[in-house]
């Protein structure tokens, strides 16, 4: 690898948010929220985006989350979205995001991000979040 033509590796890239009620309005406002806040964390560039899987807590049914990262302009990007396994007393109303990437970053580098009630499901990362930003997201 030289620095004028750094290697490009497939990393993912991790989020979770809670949506306040089932509806359309509101799973595409949480789905952008996320998808909006890992690019921004992370500096992606659009062109790096291999594919993105959104998924989402049974008790999401409204929307497909995908179609707010359509409204946002990913209509060359393959998108999935796939339902959340129904573990029991696990966090409802939860959509989920995994991003993958193609990036010279390493693992270590990347900022996953955690929102609203699902910052409980991953209290290190968000501690990471809060560092790379300088504020903690909410």
């Amino acid at each position: 690898m030289t620095e004028s033509n750094p290697v490009l590796m497939v990393r993912g890239i991790r989020g979770a948010t809670t949506v306040a009620e089932n509806t359309r309005e509101a799973i595409l406002e949480a789905a952008a929220e996320l998808l909006s806040e890992v690019v921004r964390l992370n500096g992606i560039e659009h062109d790096h985006v291999a594919s993105i899987v959104f998924t989402a807590t049974q008790d999401l049914n409204a929307a497909f989350p995908a179609v707010a990262a359509r409204d946002l302009g990913w209509t060359d990007v393959a998108l999935e979205c796939l339902p959340e396994m129904n573990v029991p007393g696990s966090l409802q109303r939860c959509l989920r995001i995994l991003m993958h990437v193609n990036t010279t970053k390493s693992p270590r580098e990347l900022v996953h991000v955690y929102l609203r009630d699902a910052r409980a499901l991953r209290p290190d990362l968000v501690a990471q979040t809060a560092t790379s930003d300088g504020a903690s997201s909410d």
